[in-house]
């Protein structure tokens, strides 16, 4: 006898929006839902599986039986099966049993399902996302800190690695105890906000969350979904932003996951041209199939919603809106148009950023991993743009590291790999990534990606550190390069957090924990990050010299800065042309002793009211060796004061 009994969370108008690809909230129906029928409590069950001759629940409860609880057929065609089965409560482990037009007996997870068992069974878990959030004041004013116009610096982090148990380094923190671990540090470190690579629910380490087959589930590795809202509520209440990677591109062929879901090509393409990934040999969505774009939108909705995400970053976009993507000739079939664009995807990705932005606003952003030079990332649907709120700069990322591997005598050869991104940095509002793509399989830490004796490494990267702060676009940093991290990312161990006892690591600690402080107090560096305004060349051809010189700008006539950059390991003194009327000091040396630099000093030891770099007059000052400065215009409330200082000293 059959013991589930007919039961439905769906509207005729919820199958409707589903079926068009247009219902942004399934997480409220589909999955496993604790409810009360006739006055007696259990849980309501329903999955998408439109090819399945039969499909019913399995679970500890029934000794994993396929026979006793058969779910319903929905009568509308919607390939829905559901009903509700008394007397389960929370905790309690289940599955779906498909069985197949082939007559297989599929045992799969449920797509929807909010806690995954931590085992090769991977079972799931009838759970809640319930919490008494208390960042109430966060959500209402975030979106001053997630504006194109507000200061953004991201720590990226692995949850598994950034710190493990003390006396067990084998063993994961719980989200709760990491939450006392990372708040303090990232407040004190100054970054605005952190990207947390992916939290959902993925089978194999070695992906490091990039392989998901939970979508819904926040991974059990590290606590419960409470677990993880509580570190998410810890961060909001200490003005922390919090972004999440999100990988809608791929999914793998575990058994019990997506993969011939009902026994067909459900969620992916069923073409291997668009349907397989040759690089993770792993399965893409089907973009064009309107219910898999009402799963995925809803996931983002998801996160957003019951997480209190600020931020989804979109992973291996690249790879999503291009047809011909890590295949040869012949190994993929052209658009409509004959081009490789896959269109089915591009749409996606514009409806999944109508629908966020529609929903949350400019409380949110998305941003999307993308390396090519696909346009319009990052302007209007309406406009005919993606919608993406920023793109990561990947052009910028490899010109930067690759001009910081040259020995410094070589560096005139090299010189406009650090001027190109200026053509370009206008296109799209771009993120500026060292993320742990940089640091890992046989790439070298940042450290050692830098040339020269070890002074001399850590010299450069700061001088890099100094370039990034202060270049338009927002910031990204991973987790250990603010100290000098010297071994690759090794995702089965805590970072090296015992370096931070020798000098040199911790000084360039401090220097990143400066610049941090430094880019979110002046407002020059932020207010123009995605505006022609807020960016002019001083200097950018002196090759011999590998000196660089440019202005940044904010929204007031006198709120400028200058930034200069000697990238050779020589100190020199240097002429540099500036505009009548103006006056400048020193606010920052990235050759400080204190970040165990030489100790230089660059303070203007001159002043000329002669024409030099196309400017009416003229400073001269010493630059240190592998050093960035950093000058401020004075303004005349400084000189007034200044004067008035001067006035009571020689009474």
């Amino acid at each position: 006898m059959n013991s589930v009994k007919t039961y439905t969370l769906f509207t005729e108008h919820d199958v409707y929006l589903f079926r068009e690809g247009k219902h942004y909230k399934l997480y409220d129906k589909f999955g496993a839902h604790s409810v009360e029928k006739n006055g007696i409590h259990g849980v309501y069950f329903s999955v998408w599986a439109p090819n399945a001759e039969k499909v019913s629940v399995i679970g500890n409860f029934n000794n994993w039986n396929h026979k006793d609880h058969i779910l319903y057929p929905r009568w509308d065609g919607s390939g829905i099966w559901e009903g509700f089965i008394a007397g389960l409560t929370w905790g309690t482990l289940y599955k779906y049993a498909i069985e197949t037009a082939r007559g297989e007996i599929l045992e799969k997870s449920d797509p929807y399902a909010l806690s995954w068992e931590q085992n090769k069974q991977a079972a799931s878990l009838v759970s809640t996302t319930w919490y008494e959030w208390t960042d109430k004041e966060w959500l209402e004013n975030r979106w001053k800190k997630n504006s194109l116009d507000a200061p953004v610096s991201v720590y990226e982090l692995h949850l598994g690695s950034w710190v493990r148990e003390g006396d067990h380094p084998d063993r994961f923190l719980n989200y709760r105890d990491v939450a006392g671990k990372l708040v303090p540090y990232v407040l004190e470190m100054g970054f605005t906000h952190v990207e947390f690579m992916p939290v959902m629910e993925y089978p194999y380490d070695p992906s490091w969350g990039y392989q998901i087959t939970g979508f819904y589930a926040a991974t059990s590795r590290f606590g419960s979904p409470q677990d993880l809202m509580y570190l998410i509520n810890e961060l909001h209440k200490n003005n922390i932003g919090v972004i999440l990677d999100w990988v809608p591109s791929h999914f793998p062929g575990d058994a019990n996951g997506l993969h011939r879901f009902d026994g067909s090509h459900l969620y992916e393409h069923e073409d291997p041209r668009k349907g397989f990934h040759p690089d993770w040999k792993s399965y893409i969505f089907n973009y064009g199939r309107n219910e898999v774009k009402s799963f995925l939108i809803s996931n983002a909705m998801f996160w957003f919603e019951r997480y209190h995400a600020d931020g989804l970053r979109v992973d291996a976009v690249t790879s999503m809106l291009h047809l011909d993507y890590s295949r040869n000739e012949g190994e993929w079939e052209p658009n409509i148009y004959g081009g490789n664009v896959n269109l089915e995807a591009k749409t996606f990705l514009q409806e999944f950023n109508t629908a966020v932005y529609k929903e949350f606003g400019n409380n949110i952003i998305t941003i999307a991993e993308e390396s090519s030079d696909f346009p319009m990332l990052t302007k209007p649907v309406h406009d005919g743009g993606v919608g993406f709120g920023m793109k990561w700069m990947m052009g910028w990322m490899h010109d930067t590291l690759d001009y910081f591997k040259e020995e410094p005598v070589n560096r005139k050869y090299h010189h406009h790999k650090l001027t190109f991104a200026s053509v370009y940095m206008y296109n799209e509002n771009y993120m500026m990534p060292l993320s742990h793509d940089e640091v890992v399989h046989g790439k070298a830490s940042l450290i050692y990606k830098m040339t020269g004796d070890e002074w001399q490494k850590f010299a450069n990267l700061r001088a890099l550190y100094v370039y990034m702060f202060t270049h338009p676009g927002a910031k990204l940093l991973f987790m250990g390069d603010e100290f000098g991290q010297t071994s690759e990312w090794n995702f089965t161990r805590s970072l090296d957090w015992h370096l931070l006892e020798y000098p040199i690591h911790k000084g360039l600690q401090t220097l990143v924990k400066d610049l941090n402080h430094m880019y979110r107090s002046e407002t020059a560096f932020y207010e123009s990050q995605f505006d022609k305004h807020g960016f002019e060349w001083v200097e950018a051809d002196d090759l011999e010299n590998s000196v660089y010189i440019y202005l940044r700008k904010g929204k007031k006539r006198d709120d400028v800065l200058m930034v200069v950059l000697n990238l050779t390991p020589q100190v020199l003194d240097y002429k540099i042309g500036v505009n009548a009327g103006t006056h400048w000091k020193v606010i920052f040396n990235s050759d400080e002793v204190r970040y165990n630099g030489s100790g230089v000093n660059p303070e203007i030891f001159e002043e000329k009211n002669e024409q030099w770099m196309n400017h009416p007059k003229s400073i001269s000052l010493k630059l240190p060796p592998l050093a960035g400065i950093i000058l401020k215009q004075r303004t005349e409330k400084d000189k007034k004061y200044k004067l008035q200082r001067i006035k009571l000293h020689k009474r």
